[in-house]
């Protein structure tokens, strides 16, 4: 009996699991080549991917780069107070919690449904410090204590785009008011040609934090293709050098923009507010295929 209980577990574990959630359809997708990982897609569009074996492995280049950004934010292990706006399949929050056990975390994620199920089908650590609230972005970081993050991340997609009140300066007026002093911001972007959204959030950002470095594929820098991009801004010097060699040395290799080179490559954008506020572009459909 105990046998055939395993097997149908095993065989259950290997098939995806589809479900509508309140942003669209839902699929947990087994990876193949780790028994227990699984990529979580929207609408077909690849969001999460998580290893419940190994939390400290990611996939996705874009969340290896906000995962060097995490490395860099205090002492290698010292615990941090984070807050995390999009959950997804809560990769970051996990690894975060392998790889700095003891840190506090608040993760905000408006798709209750998407909690729901994340939730059942790849279970969080029962002692990670990890609080989940069901509501808007900006809503949850209001209710963020003043000064009481360490680190925030925004990678926040409806529909494979950010909505328009998550760009504007008022929205990083409440990300500052969040932050601890010396606390970081990351936020994963995309855009592609002519890249005027990734332009205007830097603007954005510039006119709110004293330093900021953008981390990104050179294709996307160039304009060639749609893609994704971290920025990352704070009040006090960023560990340019060290994330400059761990975005470089990823089987993705990144560059890594910051000072006068990021200045000229915003190339006079306005800063975002929130009366002029729009979301990001869709991406082309062939960015999925």
């Amino acid at each position: 009996m105990g046998k055939s209980r395993s097997t149908r577990r095993e065989r259950a574990a290997a098939e995806t699991v589809v479900e509508d959630v309140d942003g669209g359809r839902a699929e947990l997708i087994p990876d193949r080549d780790r028994p227990r990982a699984w990529s979580l897609l929207i609408d077909g569009a690849p969001q999460s991917h998580v290893d419940l074996d190994d939390p400290a492995h990611l996939s996705f280049e874009y969340q290896r780069r906000l995962g060097h950004v995490i490395d860099l934010v205090a002492p290698p292990g010292r615990p941090v107070r984070a807050v995390h706006l999009g959950g997804g399949a809560l990769t970051l929050a996990r690894y975060l919690a392998a790889t700095r056990p003891r840190s506090t975390q608040q993760v905000v994620e408006r798709d209750a449904a998407l909690v729901q199920l994340v939730r059942r089908e790849l279970p969080l650590d029962p002692g990670a410090r990890i609080r989940v609230r069901s509501t808007d972005a900006r809503a949850g970081l209001a209710k963020v204590p003043d000064g009481w993050a360490d680190l925030v991340v925004a990678d926040v997609f409806s529909g494979a785009r950010t909505p328009a009140h998550l760009t504007s300066g008022e929205f990083l007026d409440d990300v500052r008011r969040a932050l601890a002093p010396g606390g970081l911001y990351a936020a994963n972007l995309a855009d592609g040609p002519p890249l005027a959204h990734l332009r205007g959030q830097i603007a954005t950002a510039a006119d709110r934090f004293a330093e900021l470095a953008l981390v990104a594929d050179p294709a996307v820098l160039r304009g060639k293709r749609f893609g994704n991009a971290v920025l990352v801004a704070c009040d006090h010097p960023l560990p340019v050098a060290e994330l400059t060699r761990r975005a470089a040395s990823d089987p993705h290799p990144a560059r890594v923009e910051h000072g006068r080179a990021l200045a000229d490559f915003t190339g006079g954008a306005a800063p975002v507010t929130d009366a002029a506020a729009v979301d990001s572009p869709a991406p082309p459909p062939s960015v999925f295929r």
